[in-house]
Protein backbone atom coordinates (compact mmCIF):
# COMPACT_ATOMS: atom_id res chain seq x y z
CA UNK A 1 0.00 0.00 0.00
CA UNK A 2 2.81 2.56 1.33
CA UNK A 3 4.71 1.89 -1.75
CA UNK A 4 1.94 1.98 -4.18
CA UNK A 5 1.22 5.35 -2.80
CA UNK A 6 4.91 6.27 -2.92
CA UNK A 7 5.39 5.23 -6.45
CA UNK A 8 2.36 6.22 -8.34
CA UNK A 9 2.76 7.93 -11.29
CA UNK A 10 1.04 11.94 -11.31
CA UNK A 11 1.09 15.05 -13.08
CA UNK A 12 4.39 16.76 -12.73
CA UNK A 13 3.38 20.30 -12.89
CA UNK A 14 3.93 20.60 -9.07
CA UNK A 15 7.93 20.11 -9.58
CA UNK A 16 8.03 22.11 -12.99
CA UNK A 17 6.19 25.43 -11.50
CA UNK A 18 8.51 24.88 -8.13
CA UNK A 19 11.72 24.65 -10.27
CA UNK A 20 10.56 27.92 -12.45
CA UNK A 21 9.90 29.85 -9.17
CA UNK A 22 12.79 28.60 -6.69
CA UNK A 23 15.55 29.46 -9.92
CA UNK A 24 13.60 32.95 -9.90
CA UNK A 25 14.25 32.70 -6.32
CA UNK A 26 17.72 31.78 -6.12
CA UNK A 27 18.65 34.55 -9.19
CA UNK A 28 16.71 37.18 -7.06
CA UNK A 29 18.52 36.38 -3.68
CA UNK A 30 22.08 36.07 -5.96
CA UNK A 31 21.35 39.89 -7.39
CA UNK A 32 20.12 41.28 -4.24
CA UNK A 33 23.22 39.71 -2.14
CA UNK A 34 25.65 41.38 -5.13
CA UNK A 35 24.14 44.78 -5.35
CA UNK A 36 23.01 45.46 -1.59
CA UNK A 37 26.63 45.32 -0.46
CA UNK A 38 26.34 41.92 1.42
CA UNK A 39 29.18 40.27 -0.76
CA UNK A 40 31.34 43.32 -0.10
CA UNK A 41 30.24 43.12 3.90
CA UNK A 42 30.57 39.81 4.57
CA UNK A 43 33.58 38.54 2.15
CA UNK A 44 35.45 41.21 0.55
CA UNK A 45 36.10 43.27 3.92
CA UNK A 46 36.62 41.17 6.31
CA UNK A 47 40.54 39.52 6.70
CA UNK A 48 39.03 35.91 7.71
CA UNK A 49 35.59 34.84 8.04
CA UNK A 50 34.11 32.78 10.51
CA UNK A 51 33.58 29.45 8.77
CA UNK A 52 31.96 26.41 10.54
CA UNK A 53 34.76 24.93 12.31
CA UNK A 54 36.68 22.62 10.50
CA UNK A 55 36.47 24.64 7.50
CA UNK A 56 38.48 26.80 8.34
CA UNK A 57 40.39 25.87 5.27
CA UNK A 58 36.96 27.87 3.14
CA UNK A 59 38.00 31.24 2.87
CA UNK A 60 37.03 33.81 0.18
CA UNK A 61 38.71 34.25 -2.52
CA UNK A 62 41.27 36.95 -2.65
CA UNK A 63 40.35 40.38 -4.14
CA UNK A 64 36.84 40.90 -6.20
CA UNK A 65 36.88 37.26 -6.64
CA UNK A 66 33.47 36.98 -4.45
CA UNK A 67 31.90 38.72 -7.11
CA UNK A 68 33.00 36.24 -9.93
CA UNK A 69 31.57 33.75 -7.50
CA UNK A 70 28.23 35.08 -7.51
CA UNK A 71 28.18 35.65 -11.25
CA UNK A 72 28.68 32.34 -11.45
CA UNK A 73 25.84 31.81 -8.92
CA UNK A 74 24.13 33.78 -10.50
CA UNK A 75 24.07 31.97 -13.61
CA UNK A 76 23.76 29.04 -12.54
CA UNK A 77 20.00 30.35 -11.01
CA UNK A 78 19.19 31.50 -14.18
CA UNK A 79 19.61 28.41 -16.19
CA UNK A 80 17.73 26.50 -13.37
CA UNK A 81 14.97 29.05 -14.04
CA UNK A 82 14.70 28.22 -17.85
CA UNK A 83 15.86 24.78 -17.70
CA UNK A 84 18.76 24.62 -19.59
CA UNK A 85 21.54 22.33 -18.68
CA UNK A 86 19.39 22.04 -15.28
CA UNK A 87 21.31 18.85 -13.86
CA UNK A 88 24.64 20.72 -13.98
CA UNK A 89 23.34 23.78 -13.22
CA UNK A 90 21.58 23.07 -9.68
CA UNK A 91 24.65 20.73 -9.15
CA UNK A 92 27.01 23.82 -9.57
CA UNK A 93 24.57 26.26 -7.57
CA UNK A 94 24.08 23.59 -4.69
CA UNK A 95 27.98 23.51 -4.15
CA UNK A 96 28.39 27.32 -4.92
CA UNK A 97 25.65 27.85 -2.22
CA UNK A 98 27.07 25.54 0.36
CA UNK A 99 30.32 27.04 0.29
CA UNK A 100 29.07 31.08 1.40
CA UNK A 101 27.08 29.17 4.04
CA UNK A 102 30.04 26.92 5.40
CA UNK A 103 32.41 30.06 5.09
CA UNK A 104 30.93 32.59 7.39
CA UNK A 105 28.85 32.53 10.55
CA UNK A 106 28.78 36.31 10.97
CA UNK A 107 25.16 36.42 8.70
CA UNK A 108 23.91 33.48 9.68
CA UNK A 109 20.17 32.81 8.34
CA UNK A 110 18.52 29.70 8.75
CA UNK A 111 17.25 29.94 5.34
CA UNK A 112 20.84 29.65 3.98
CA UNK A 113 20.84 26.61 4.94
CA UNK A 114 16.97 25.47 3.47
CA UNK A 115 18.39 26.40 0.09
CA UNK A 116 21.33 23.82 0.59
CA UNK A 117 18.82 21.05 1.44
CA UNK A 118 16.47 22.00 -1.36
CA UNK A 119 18.63 22.45 -3.79
CA UNK A 120 20.27 19.18 -3.26
CA UNK A 121 17.14 17.32 -3.53
CA UNK A 122 15.94 18.88 -6.67
CA UNK A 123 19.56 17.31 -7.29
CA UNK A 124 17.36 14.23 -7.13
CA UNK A 125 14.50 15.11 -9.14
CA UNK A 126 13.24 15.40 -12.97
CA UNK A 127 12.29 19.31 -12.65
CA UNK A 128 13.93 19.50 -16.59
CA UNK A 129 11.30 17.33 -17.93
CA UNK A 130 8.50 20.41 -18.45
CA UNK A 131 8.37 23.30 -19.53
CA UNK A 132 12.55 23.58 -20.06
CA UNK A 133 14.90 24.27 -22.82
CA UNK A 134 16.47 20.90 -22.27
CA UNK A 135 13.47 19.33 -23.09
CA UNK A 136 12.81 20.80 -25.63
CA UNK A 137 16.94 20.59 -27.14
CA UNK A 138 15.95 16.60 -26.09
CA UNK A 139 12.52 15.83 -26.45
CA UNK A 140 13.21 11.90 -25.29
CA UNK A 141 13.26 13.70 -21.58
CA UNK A 142 9.93 15.76 -21.91
CA UNK A 143 7.40 14.06 -19.38
CA UNK A 144 4.10 15.09 -18.12
CA UNK A 145 3.71 12.63 -15.01
CA UNK A 146 6.17 11.78 -12.12
CA UNK A 147 6.20 9.40 -8.94
CA UNK A 148 4.40 10.78 -6.29
CA UNK A 149 7.26 10.60 -4.09
CA UNK A 150 9.15 13.20 -5.69
CA UNK A 151 6.22 15.63 -4.95
CA UNK A 152 5.84 14.16 -1.07
CA UNK A 153 9.82 14.33 -0.82
CA UNK A 154 9.50 18.66 -0.57
CA UNK A 155 6.13 18.39 1.44
CA UNK A 156 8.18 16.21 4.23
CA UNK A 157 10.82 18.66 3.91
CA UNK A 158 8.90 21.70 5.02
CA UNK A 159 7.14 19.84 7.64
CA UNK A 160 10.28 19.44 9.74
CA UNK A 161 11.23 23.05 9.35
CA UNK A 162 7.52 23.97 10.77
CA UNK A 163 7.54 21.09 13.29
CA UNK A 164 10.81 22.06 14.97
CA UNK A 165 10.48 25.61 14.62
CA UNK A 166 7.25 25.35 16.87
CA UNK A 167 8.71 22.87 19.12
CA UNK A 168 11.50 25.22 19.74
CA UNK A 169 8.99 27.95 20.68
CA UNK A 170 8.46 26.23 23.77
CA UNK A 171 10.27 27.97 26.15
CA UNK A 172 9.54 30.87 28.48
CA UNK A 173 11.13 33.61 26.74
CA UNK A 174 8.69 32.89 23.38
CA UNK A 175 5.16 31.75 25.94
CA UNK A 176 5.54 35.07 28.21
CA UNK A 177 5.98 37.53 25.03
CA UNK A 178 9.23 38.77 25.87
CA UNK A 179 10.99 37.72 22.22
CA UNK A 180 8.48 38.79 20.51
CA UNK A 181 7.49 42.38 22.33
CA UNK A 182 12.12 43.02 21.56
CA UNK A 183 11.39 42.16 18.58
CA UNK A 184 8.22 44.05 17.48
CA UNK A 185 9.96 47.35 19.19
CA UNK A 186 13.20 46.97 17.04
CA UNK A 187 11.19 46.71 13.62
CA UNK A 188 8.65 48.68 13.58
CA UNK A 189 7.32 51.62 12.02
CA UNK A 190 7.34 54.84 13.61
CA UNK A 191 3.92 55.49 13.76
CA UNK A 192 3.10 51.34 15.19
CA UNK A 193 5.24 51.52 17.92
CA UNK A 194 2.79 52.30 20.43
CA UNK A 195 0.31 49.95 19.04
CA UNK A 196 2.84 46.81 19.01
CA UNK A 197 4.10 47.61 22.54
CA UNK A 198 0.99 47.12 24.13
CA UNK A 199 0.78 43.31 25.89
CA UNK A 200 -1.84 41.86 23.95
CA UNK A 201 -0.41 42.82 20.80
CA UNK A 202 2.80 41.17 21.48
CA UNK A 203 1.72 37.82 22.81
CA UNK A 204 -0.79 37.62 20.18
CA UNK A 205 1.93 37.43 17.38
CA UNK A 206 4.11 35.43 19.90
CA UNK A 207 0.95 32.98 20.00
CA UNK A 208 -0.21 33.47 16.56
CA UNK A 209 3.73 32.44 15.24
CA UNK A 210 3.19 29.37 17.59
CA UNK A 211 0.10 27.93 15.83
CA UNK A 212 0.99 29.04 12.54
CA UNK A 213 4.30 26.98 13.09
CA UNK A 214 2.51 24.26 14.62
CA UNK A 215 -0.65 23.66 12.32
CA UNK A 216 -0.12 25.01 8.80
CA UNK A 217 1.33 21.80 7.31
CA UNK A 218 -1.80 19.30 8.39
CA UNK A 219 -3.95 22.29 7.43
CA UNK A 220 -2.12 22.59 3.87
CA UNK A 221 -2.71 18.54 3.81
CA UNK A 222 -6.43 19.06 4.50
CA UNK A 223 -8.21 19.93 1.32
CA UNK A 224 -11.11 21.50 3.53
CA UNK A 225 -8.72 23.95 4.93
CA UNK A 226 -6.00 24.49 2.44
CA UNK A 227 -7.33 27.72 1.25
CA UNK A 228 -7.72 28.76 4.79
CA UNK A 229 -3.99 28.10 5.45
CA UNK A 230 -3.22 29.65 1.88
CA UNK A 231 -4.44 32.83 2.98
CA UNK A 232 -2.56 32.39 6.26
CA UNK A 233 0.55 31.66 4.49
CA UNK A 234 0.65 34.40 2.62
CA UNK A 235 -0.34 36.98 5.51
CA UNK A 236 2.49 35.01 7.83
CA UNK A 237 5.15 35.33 5.31
CA UNK A 238 4.30 39.19 4.27
CA UNK A 239 4.26 40.38 7.95
CA UNK A 240 7.81 38.63 8.64
CA UNK A 241 9.14 40.26 5.18
CA UNK A 242 7.83 43.78 5.79
CA UNK A 243 9.03 43.57 9.92
CA UNK A 244 12.03 41.23 9.36
CA UNK A 245 13.30 41.19 5.85
CA UNK A 246 14.89 37.33 6.55
CA UNK A 247 16.17 37.55 2.43
CA UNK A 248 13.82 34.98 -0.23
CA UNK A 249 12.83 32.88 2.86
CA UNK A 250 9.37 34.26 3.05
CA UNK A 251 8.17 33.71 -0.67
CA UNK A 252 10.44 30.40 -0.89
CA UNK A 253 8.06 29.05 2.05
CA UNK A 254 4.85 30.24 -0.26
CA UNK A 255 6.33 28.83 -3.23
CA UNK A 256 6.36 25.29 -1.65
CA UNK A 257 2.57 25.83 -1.43
CA UNK A 258 2.33 24.41 -4.58
CA UNK A 259 2.84 20.80 -3.63
CA UNK A 260 0.13 21.09 -1.52
CA UNK A 261 -2.34 21.30 -4.17
CA UNK A 262 -3.29 18.72 -6.78
CA UNK A 263 -1.45 18.61 -10.09
CA UNK A 264 -4.15 19.12 -12.10
CA UNK A 265 -5.13 22.06 -9.94
CA UNK A 266 -1.29 23.55 -10.28
CA UNK A 267 -1.36 22.65 -14.07
CA UNK A 268 -4.70 24.80 -14.86
CA UNK A 269 -3.01 28.07 -12.99
CA UNK A 270 0.35 27.95 -14.45
CA UNK A 271 0.56 25.24 -17.26
CA UNK A 272 -2.61 26.08 -19.10
CA UNK A 273 -1.41 24.72 -22.74
CA UNK A 274 0.26 21.53 -20.80
CA UNK A 275 -2.19 18.69 -21.76
CA UNK A 276 -4.74 16.63 -18.85
CA UNK A 277 -2.46 13.59 -17.90
CA UNK A 278 -4.56 10.60 -17.63
CA UNK A 279 -2.76 8.69 -14.50
CA UNK A 280 -3.14 4.79 -15.07
CA UNK A 281 0.14 3.47 -13.63
CA UNK A 282 2.28 2.95 -11.09
CA UNK A 283 5.88 1.86 -11.28
CA UNK A 284 9.29 1.63 -9.28
CA UNK A 285 11.04 4.64 -10.79
CA UNK A 286 13.63 6.26 -8.28
CA UNK A 287 13.28 3.21 -5.61
CA UNK A 288 17.17 3.13 -5.34
CA UNK A 289 17.10 6.84 -4.77
CA UNK A 290 14.22 6.72 -2.10
CA UNK A 291 15.67 3.49 -0.46
CA UNK A 292 19.46 4.56 -0.44
CA UNK A 293 19.36 8.41 -0.44
CA UNK A 294 16.01 9.81 0.30
CA UNK A 295 15.47 7.69 3.56
CA UNK A 296 18.82 8.34 4.86
CA UNK A 297 18.67 11.93 4.14
CA UNK A 298 14.83 12.06 6.35
CA UNK A 299 16.41 10.13 8.92
CA UNK A 300 18.92 12.70 9.71
CA UNK A 301 16.75 15.52 9.43
CA UNK A 302 14.89 14.38 12.00
CA UNK A 303 17.81 13.53 14.05
CA UNK A 304 19.84 16.84 13.74
CA UNK A 305 17.26 18.96 15.28
CA UNK A 306 17.18 16.94 18.44
CA UNK A 307 21.02 16.66 19.29
CA UNK A 308 20.91 19.76 21.67
CA UNK A 309 19.11 17.15 24.22
CA UNK A 310 21.94 15.00 24.29
CA UNK A 311 24.21 17.71 24.85
CA UNK A 312 25.27 19.01 28.76
CA UNK A 313 23.42 22.44 29.28
CA UNK A 314 20.71 24.63 27.61
CA UNK A 315 20.60 24.84 24.00
CA UNK A 316 19.65 28.77 24.25
CA UNK A 317 22.29 29.24 26.45
CA UNK A 318 25.01 27.41 25.27
CA UNK A 319 24.37 27.44 21.61
CA UNK A 320 25.57 23.90 21.67
CA UNK A 321 23.09 22.50 18.84
CA UNK A 322 21.54 25.61 17.90
CA UNK A 323 22.49 25.29 13.89
CA UNK A 324 20.87 23.33 11.81
CA UNK A 325 18.05 22.93 13.95
CA UNK A 326 15.43 25.36 12.60
CA UNK A 327 15.57 27.70 15.60
CA UNK A 328 14.35 30.74 13.92
CA UNK A 329 13.55 34.05 14.80
CA UNK A 330 13.88 32.23 18.21
CA UNK A 331 15.37 34.93 20.85
CA UNK A 332 17.90 38.01 21.16
CA UNK A 333 20.97 37.26 22.17
CA UNK A 334 23.38 40.32 23.07
CA UNK A 335 27.14 40.49 24.47
CA UNK A 336 30.18 42.08 25.21
CA UNK A 337 33.50 39.75 25.03
CA UNK A 338 37.50 41.34 25.53
CA UNK A 339 40.33 39.16 24.87
CA UNK A 340 42.95 39.71 27.13
CA UNK A 341 46.67 38.38 25.59
CA UNK A 342 48.94 36.98 28.32
CA UNK A 343 52.74 36.49 26.87
CA UNK A 344 53.95 33.60 28.66
CA UNK A 345 57.64 34.70 28.64
CA UNK A 346 57.27 38.17 29.81
CA UNK A 347 53.97 37.94 31.41
CA UNK A 348 52.63 41.32 29.99
CA UNK A 349 49.11 41.34 29.78
CA UNK A 350 47.43 43.34 27.25
CA UNK A 351 44.01 43.46 26.31
CA UNK A 352 43.31 43.01 22.25
CA UNK A 353 42.08 45.60 19.84
CA UNK A 354 39.44 43.08 18.01
CA UNK A 355 39.61 46.32 15.24
CA UNK A 356 43.01 44.65 13.95
CA UNK A 357 41.50 41.42 12.50
CA UNK A 358 37.72 41.86 12.44
CA UNK A 359 35.19 44.25 11.21
CA UNK A 360 32.22 46.06 13.18
CA UNK A 361 29.84 43.70 11.77
CA UNK A 362 32.14 40.46 12.81
CA UNK A 363 33.07 41.53 16.19
CA UNK A 364 28.54 42.52 16.77
CA UNK A 365 28.24 39.08 15.46
CA UNK A 366 30.96 37.75 17.65
CA UNK A 367 30.25 38.57 20.91
CA UNK A 368 27.36 36.82 21.79
CA UNK A 369 28.24 33.10 20.14
CA UNK A 370 30.69 30.55 21.78
CA UNK A 371 32.24 28.97 18.69
CA UNK A 372 32.99 32.09 17.31
CA UNK A 373 34.66 33.71 21.12
CA UNK A 374 37.12 30.53 20.36
CA UNK A 375 37.71 31.36 16.77
CA UNK A 376 38.54 34.48 17.60
CA UNK A 377 41.25 33.37 20.20
CA UNK A 378 42.29 31.05 17.96
CA UNK A 379 43.19 33.53 15.72
CA UNK A 380 44.69 35.81 18.35
CA UNK A 381 46.76 33.35 19.27
CA UNK A 382 48.05 32.45 15.57
CA UNK A 383 48.77 36.15 14.85
CA UNK A 384 51.31 36.20 17.91
CA UNK A 385 52.56 32.82 17.07
CA UNK A 386 53.49 34.18 13.45
CA UNK A 387 56.19 37.35 15.18
CA UNK A 388 57.36 34.02 17.67
CA UNK A 389 55.85 35.06 20.80
CA UNK A 390 53.97 32.73 22.74
CA UNK A 391 51.05 33.57 24.40
CA UNK A 392 47.47 32.77 26.28
CA UNK A 393 44.27 33.79 25.48
CA UNK A 394 41.12 34.50 27.88
CA UNK A 395 37.43 35.60 27.13
CA UNK A 396 36.10 38.23 29.54
CA UNK A 397 32.35 37.53 28.16
CA UNK A 398 28.56 38.44 29.17
CA UNK A 399 25.89 37.55 27.41
CA UNK A 400 21.80 38.55 27.80
CA UNK A 401 19.48 36.71 26.64
CA UNK A 402 15.95 38.82 25.58
CA UNK A 403 17.38 42.21 27.11
CA UNK A 404 17.41 39.60 30.48
CA UNK A 405 20.07 39.96 33.27
CA UNK A 406 23.71 39.80 31.79
CA UNK A 407 25.71 36.83 32.65
CA UNK A 408 29.16 35.47 32.39
CA UNK A 409 29.31 32.91 29.29
CA UNK A 410 32.78 32.16 29.19
CA UNK A 411 34.97 30.93 32.00
CA UNK A 412 37.82 33.60 32.41
CA UNK A 413 40.34 31.34 33.83
CA UNK A 414 40.38 29.00 30.73
CA UNK A 415 43.25 29.28 27.84
CA UNK A 416 41.16 29.57 24.89
CA UNK A 417 43.55 29.49 22.41
CA UNK A 418 44.68 26.03 23.69
CA UNK A 419 41.93 24.13 24.39
CA UNK A 420 40.29 22.19 21.88
CA UNK A 421 37.45 22.15 20.63
CA UNK A 422 34.38 19.43 21.20
CA UNK A 423 32.36 19.26 17.87
CA UNK A 424 30.15 16.80 19.51
CA UNK A 425 29.17 17.10 23.37
CA UNK A 426 29.34 20.01 25.62
CA UNK A 427 32.39 22.29 26.19
CA UNK A 428 33.22 22.47 29.35
CA UNK A 429 34.66 26.34 29.34
CA UNK A 430 30.89 27.52 28.55
CA UNK A 431 29.31 28.18 32.25
CA UNK A 432 26.40 26.79 32.88
CA UNK A 433 23.27 28.12 35.06
CA UNK A 434 20.35 26.23 37.21
CA UNK A 435 16.68 27.32 36.53
CA UNK A 436 17.18 30.17 39.60
CA UNK A 437 20.35 32.00 38.28
CA UNK A 438 23.27 30.06 40.01
CA UNK A 439 26.28 29.02 38.20
CA UNK A 440 26.78 25.67 38.06
CA UNK A 441 30.37 24.08 38.76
Amino acid sequence: MVRQFIYKQIDNSQLVVFRILFGALLLWQVLDYTLSGWVKNNFIKPSFTFSHIGMEWLQPLPGNGMYYYFVLMGVSALLILIGLQYRLSIIVFTILWSGIYFMQKTTYNNHHYLVILICFLMCLLPANAYASIDSRINPKIKRLMMPSWCSWTMVLQIAIVYFYASVAKLYSGWLDGSFTKGMLARHAPDFLKDFYAQEWFYIFIAYAGLAFDFLVIPLLLWKKTRNLALVASVLFHIFNKAHLGIGIFPFLALSLIVFFYPPETIRKLFLWRKHEVIVNENTTEGKKIVQWILIPYFVLQILLPIRHYAIKGDVLWTEEGHRLSWRMMLRSRKGTTKFKVVNNQTKEVKFYKLKKILTKKQIKGMQSKPDMIWQTAQKIREKYARIGKDVSVYADSKVSINHGEARRLINPNVDLGRVKWNYFWHNDWILLYDKNGNLIH
